[in-house]
């Protein structure tokens, strides 16, 4: 069986299902100088750091025909599967809905909600809106998952301890086998990242492995090259 070097151990590719790619949350309000995160006083060249290896990972899933999975972080323009609890937090700060300078944040067609061009989907790849910070939460996305038979999980994007840690830990309790890309996500705080990788993959793996891009790419276009 095919393995990637990764951490704790060896992560084992799928002889059976499917391995896909996931994309969380790469967004330019989030990473783009103007947008959400800048205004809320963080460095968004943190976030930016990894575009391209996101983006080698993405033409590598794209040349090989493997199940892309991109998530957005959205709401409806009323705000009505916003809580309240979500919706009120934080004080003195840009809040959900409000007006920024690439519209309201958080808000499903504003041009900040929007991936980043670098990034942009195609039209065959999966798209999930998500209104939490799980891509679980009110989502498709579980029945999907089972619907194309994808079994392995590899997680990229932003913020690494908030929407790709959750979402991670959700896949986990849900019985993916899941890897997080250590070169392919980043936050807006360098020690969130390390102290999020370090409890992903403690007691032996307790939520999944880690890894870096050139371990997963190295051992995706062998196995490929397999099958085919």
């Amino acid at each position: 069986m095919s393995t990637i070097a990764a951490n704790p151990y060896e992560y084992e590719l799928p002889s059976e299902g499917k391995i896909a790619l996931v994309i969380i949350d790469m967004q330019r309000d989030f990473l783009e100088h103007g947008g959400f995160g800048d205004a809320l006083g963080n460095d968004v060249m943190q976030l930016q750091s990894i575009v391209p290896t996101v983006k080698k990972l993405l033409e590598t899933f794209r040349s090989l025909n493997f199940p892309v999975i991109h998530t957005i972080e959205a709401h409806a323009p009323d705000l009505s599967d916003c809580p309240p609890s979500k919706l009120n937090r934080g004080r003195g700060n840009l809040k959900i809905g409000d007006q920024g300078s690439m519209g309201r944040i958080l808000i499903v067609g504003e041009d900040g909600n929007n991936i980043i061009p670098e990034l942009t989907p195609l039209a065959n790849e999966i798209v999930i809106v998500k209104p939490g910070k799980g891509a679980f939460c009110r989502t498709n996305l579980e029945e999907i998952l089972q619907k194309e038979n994808i079994t392995h999980l590899l997680f990229t994007g932003v913020t690494t301890e908030v929407c790709v840690q959750t979402t991670m830990r959700e896949a986990n309790d849900r019985g993916y086998e899941c890897l997080l890309i250590e070169d392919g996500t980043a936050s807006y705080f360098p020690e969130f990242k390390t102290s999020t990788i370090e409890m992903l993959r403690a007691q032996g793996g307790i939520i999944g492995w880690t890894a870096n891009s050139e371990a997963v790419i190295a051992a995706l276009l062998p196995q490929a090259m397999a099958i085919a």
